[in-house]
This record gives C-alpha cells, sequence and structure tokens, in this order.
C-alpha cells in the first residue's frame, strides 16, 4: 500500500499574523514609519525573492534527482561508519541558510534517518571549504588542520552522543 502524502501545511502562521499585527499597530499610530517599513520589508523581499526562487528549484531538482527513500538508505538506523562519514562530508561541503535543509531532513526522517545524523551534519557545517584558504593564510596550515579536524570530531561525537541520548530516553519510556 502507497503511504498518503502529506497535504501541505503553512507553516509560521502564529509569526505571520504577530507581524500583521506589528504592522497594523504601526500604520494606526506612526503612519510615516509604517510606510518606511513596508517600503524596506519591500525591498528585502526584492532582493530575496530571486535567491527564494532558486532554491526552490533546486530543492525540486534535487528531490527529484535524489529520493529520500535512495538517501535515507544510506543514513538509516543500519547505516553504520557510512552514514556517520556521509553526514560529516556533505555538512561540510553543504552551504546555504540552515532552514534551507529542514524540509528534506524531515522527509530523511520519514525514511528512517538517524536523528544523530542530523546533529553531525549541522555541525560539521562549521567548516567552510571556500574559507579554508583564508584561514591558512590567517592562522598557518597547522591551526586550521587540527581546528578541522577537532570540528569533525566534535561534529560526531555531537550525533553520537544525541544517539546515545535519544536511545536511552526511548528505552525509558
Amino acid at each position: 500500500m502507497k503511504k498518503q502524502q502529506k497535504p501541505f501545511a503553512f507553516r509560521g502562521k502564529l509569526f505571520f499574523a504577530l507581524v500583521f499585527l506589528a504592522y497594523i499597530v504601526l500604520l494606526i499610530t506612526n503612519r510615516e514609519q509604517a510606510a518606511a517599513a513596508l517600503y524596506r520589508s519591500g525591498v528585502v523581499f526584492t532582493k530575496v525573492l530571486p535567491i527564494l526562487m532558486l532554491v526552490i528549484v533546486l530543492t525540486s531538482l534535487l528531490n527529484y534527482v535524489l529520493q529520500p527513500k535512495k538517501i535515507a538508505a544510506h543514513l538509516g538506523q543500519q547505516s553504520g561508519i557510512k552514514g556517520w562519514l556521509w553526514a560529516l562530508a556533505s555538512g561540510v561541503v553543504s552551504h546555504g541558510p540552515m532552514y534551507a535543509w529542514y524540509p528534506l531532513f524531515e522527509e530523511l526522517l520519514e525514511h528512517g534517518m538517524k536523528k544523530g545524523l542530523i546533529v553531525t551534519f549541522f555541525a560539521s557545517r562549521t567548516i567552510k571549504l571556500p574559507l579554508l584558504p583564508m584561514m591558512i593564510d590567517y592562522f598557518g596550515w597547522q591551526f586550521s588542520l587540527i581546528l578541522s579536524l577537532y570540528i569533525l570530531l566534535t561534529a560526531l561525537a555531537q550525533g553520537w552522543i544525541y544517539t546515545h541520548i535519544e536511545a536511552i530516553t526511548a528505552s525509558r519510556l
């Protein structure tokens, strides 16, 4: 039997309502400031819109090419060291805002991905490949190498600790 797809859910309703309410209050109390705020919001929105469109297109392409079920097979409960290495490597090479990854990880969790791997992924994002040459220039290759290894090891440790805390918590329920 096919698993039913979840219906689209508009998230952030409360946040949207609070921002809308804040604009209404500002409009009533200070029209000039409200107009300036709306103008600035429009400018930011027009700057962010192309990026959002690109993220939507790339996410759609990734979902088409890399089906979460196939990815989850490498990142599932029985993935072993391969899963941890994939989480580390993909965290290091990933770019963009963290929240852009949330929908993908939500879907991967539904297909059996370990939460500890998500922790490792986000912790390993601290290493930024494009910035490594600058770090080496400022601090030297030894410092940069040791710091990068430390970050990778602690990313693994954080994911491992989370996995074990989750297992202990689940066994007590």
